[in-house]
């Protein structure tokens, strides 16, 4: 599976940031995404499993829980799809810092 299709599921993207914050606990993430999109656990867990298998994801057993944390060698193949379209909005970043900066030197700006 692409990596946008993982991404462009909104309660995967919603999982991963919630993975984001931290290692996080299957239980806790199930608890959070049912109350947000209404979907049962089971269906929660195929969606952790699907972040898993995608490298989006990985888990690690403590005791009876299960703790998930972002894996970021899937973030990476979208960041390498994304790098071919930076150069059309880092110049006008580039740009834009440029006039901020001409701005704060203008006599009577802060």
């Amino acid at each position: 599976m692409h990596a946008f299709d993982v991404l462009g599921d909104p309660v995967r993207r919603r999982i991963l940031e919630l993975l984001a914050g931290g290692e996080t606990s299957a239980g806790d993430v199930a608890e959070a995404v049912r109350a947000e999109f209404g979907i049962s656990q089971p269906a929660v867990s195929q969606h952790l499993k699907v972040l898993r298998d995608n490298g989006f994801a990985t888990v690690r057993a403590e005791g009876t829980r299960r703790l998930y944390a972002v894996d970021p060698s899937g973030l990476q193949e979208a960041d390498a799809w994304v790098e071919q379209f930076r150069a059309f909005w880092d110049s006008r970043l580039d740009a834009l810092a440029t006039e901020v900066a001409r701005g704060k030197r203008r006599p009577g700006r802060s």
